[in-house]
């Protein structure tokens, strides 16, 4: 009985303190608090609510028919707005706040909202190797159920709330994308409802200037309702070499030659600051060495970069196993580094010990919750960026980064990028080994200004030929906008498939103007 009074106790006075306090200054200066109180605990109940419902409709087998139920249903909600007369712009009617994105579009209050509630996988066929997943199903289900069965997509997105549609509607890259490209060059098929409420699949032989204009358009060319991606097989295992790099030059080229070796599976780099890293390259394995076990994904284990931060400390190579799964979400429970702005004490042994098993928030939580105090705060005092630049520019991309936005650390992502007639392809006919910059955290620049910062870093990475992943803020205006992306095939495609008085423009969904 005591220890419940007590505990009654302290929620009789934490309500007090909230209540003299307000909640606003609560949630922006003690956020701690209220992600730990209450954005964790819904965030476990959101984990176990999809994790068991995808279980049990893939065990049913009952997927593919609801499936056509949905596109069914699809295909009328879009006939009934060109029977109304089309006359707002058709945009999903999932809410902003539910997206991986840090922004919010301001588009969804203004169209036309067609509800898509598709979150399966479909199927499995190993004999074909591809998986037929729905639009909303995530990077957690997949690697979850494809891992069970001894399978595993070729290129893997860290987070576990990534969705399929946001990776092909978007872009996706992962350690393994040096040899395999970004999430799209995986896909082998997409289904989609368009403009007409038709419904098309489209692949390499089959409408295929479609197939190559869907990724990175934002859902601007159709209703993403199906895609085939490919899956190869998988080993319980990832060896994993830790490599501390010092001086730019070495850290650059040291990536550099890791990231063109065909035998390392996985190739990531960690920059902790202008002339410090950590390269890591990784292989599959069907057996582990007991005593170099390391469990990462374990609630109760350090946050991944901090704990590839101690080999840079101690200034030692060094070599682990890694379960695959755990391997592959690595980066979730400290959302990379962005937990520790968050809740500051995240990688304390206690903390991880008696809540780790909670962690992450929630993304979409967080954003539902932030307030406009806190989202002001956010966007003129952080960064959370993805550049995609040629790997020979590397060495003047980071010192760009340095100079104009001095976040650290850096995530160094390598992918292959194929020649090819979509929106993102190297300038001539031949592949290209690219990688991705990620800057998420603090500027310590003096005198940091979103706006002239970011697009500094624009300007840099479309003289080079690079690419910003769309998700993050753009500042670019339309017509630089399109000096960076190639939009032929798309506008083209726009035209034909009638796309141009249903759907927006993708710049007019991703630009700084149409989210707050």
């Amino acid at each position: 009985m005591a220890p419940l009074l007590y505990l009654a106790g302290v929620v009789v006075m934490f309500l007090l303190w909230v209540k003299v306090k307000g909640l606003d200054y609560v949630i922006v200066h003690q956020r701690w608090i209220f992600v730990c109180v209450f954005l964790l605990p819904l965030s476990v109940v959101f984990d176990v609510y999809y994790y068991a419902r995808a279980w049990l409709i893939f065990k049913m087998c009952s997927a593919p028919k609801l499936h056509d139920q949905r596109v069914r249903d699809i295909q009328r909600q879009v006939r009934e707005w060109k029977k109304e007369g089309g006359k707002t712009y058709m945009c999903t009617g999932r809410p902003g706040w539910l997206t991986v994105s840090l922004r919010v579009g301001k588009y969804k209050k203004t169209h036309k909202n067609i509800m898509i509630n598709m979150m399966d996988i479909l199927e499995v066929d190993t004999k074909r190797q591809v998986v037929r997943v729905e639009p909303l199903a995530n990077m957690g289900q997949v690697s979850a159920l494809l891992n069970s069965i001894g399978w595993t997509l070729p290129v893997l997105p860290e987070l576990d709330d990534l969705t399929v549609g946001g990776l092909v509607m978007g872009t996706g890259v992962e350690s393994s994308s040096h040899i395999y490209g970004l999430f799209q060059h995986i896909c082998v098929a997409y289904e989609l409802v368009v403009s007409d409420g038709s419904l098309i699949r489209c692949t390499e032989e089959e409408n295929s200037d479609l197939f190559h204009a869907v990724p990175w358009s934002c859902g601007t060319l159709g209703f993403l309702v199906a895609a085939e991606i490919k899956i190869v097989p998988a080993k319980p295992w990832v060896k994993l070499r830790y490599e501390p790099v010092r001086g730019l030059e070495n850290i650059c080229q040291r990536f550099t030659d890791a990231s063109q070796n065909k035998q390392n599976t996985f190739v990531e780099g960690i920059q902790y600051s202008l002339d410090s890293a950590v390269i890591m390259t990784g292989t599959m394995s069907d057996h582990a060495e007991p005593d170099k076990i390391n469990r990462i994904g374990l609630h109760f284990q350090p946050w991944f970069f901090k704990h590839v931060e101690g080999y840079l400390k101690e200034d030692w190579c060094g070599v682990e196993y890694i379960p695959l799964r755990q391997y592959y979400h690595r980066h979730t429970r400290s959302l990379f580094w962005e937990l520790q702005d968050i809740i500051p004490f995240g990688n304390n042994p206690v903390f991880r010990w008696l809540l780790g098993w909670m962690v992450p928030p929630k993304i979409s939580l967080l954003k539902l919750t932030q307030g406009e105090t806190i989202r002001q705060l956010y966007e003129q005092h952080h960064v959370v960026q993805d550049m995609l630049v040629p790997m020979k520019h590397l060495h003047s991309a980071i010192k760009c980064f340095h100079q104009h936005i001095n976040v650290y650390p850096l995530w160094l992502c390598p992918f292959l990028l194929p020649p090819g007639k979509g929106m993102v392809h190297p300038t001539g006919q031949e592949e290209e080994l690219y990688v991705d910059i990620g800057a998420y955290g603090e500027p310590h620049v003096k005198h940091f200004e979103a706006n002239a910062s970011v697009r500094q870093l624009e300007k840099f990475v479309r003289d080079v030929h690079g690419f910003q992943m769309l998700y993050a803020d753009v500042y670019m205006t339309r017509e630089e906008f399109w000096q960076m992306f190639d939009g032929r095939l798309y506008h083209r495609l726009r035209e034909e498939l009638g796309c141009k008085e249903a759907f927006p423009e993708v710049y007019d969904k991703i630009c700084k103007s149409a989210r707050h």
